[in-house]
């Protein structure tokens, strides 16, 4: 079983995806249960829902590509999806928590939302 060197370089580089992927799911599961408010929290789950589904599955195309020779059609889109829709979910549903009163944690920062809106406000009458 010798291999070559492009066949050692993609198993490490699939294995680096995969690794990567698993880190980056498990740093979210572990930044919802860590982080103070809702918003750090979404920002936890979506960084890492993203980066880490994507992770994989990258890893899962590279590895029947170079394996079995398939292009498979459904990972290349669910990548894309991913990289789409999990931002953009992130995004509204933390909208709709600022728009429900859910407040920020906001130790030495300030809510730069609440003042864009307080502006629109004033620029409106």
């Amino acid at each position: 079983m010798i291999e070559t060197w492009t066949e050692i370089i993609s198993n490490i580089i699939i294995a680096i995806l995969l690794l990567s992927g698993s880190f980056f799911l498990l740093s979210g599961s572990i930044g919802v249960i860590r982080f103070p408010d809702v918003y750090t929290r979404l920002h936890a789950t979506t960084k890492g829902a993203t980066l880490g589904i994507s992770g994989l599955l990258i890893g899962a195309f590279l590895f029947m590509y170079t394996q079995y020779g398939i292009i498979s059609g459904k990972l290349l889109l669910a990548i894309v999806f991913t990289l789409l829709t999990s931002p953009v979910a992130g995004h509204m549903i933390s909208r709709a928590a600022h728009k429900a009163g859910v407040k920020p944690v906001t130790k030495n920062r300030t809510d730069e939302y609440e003042k864009a809106i307080q502006r629109e406000k004033q620029h409106q009458k």
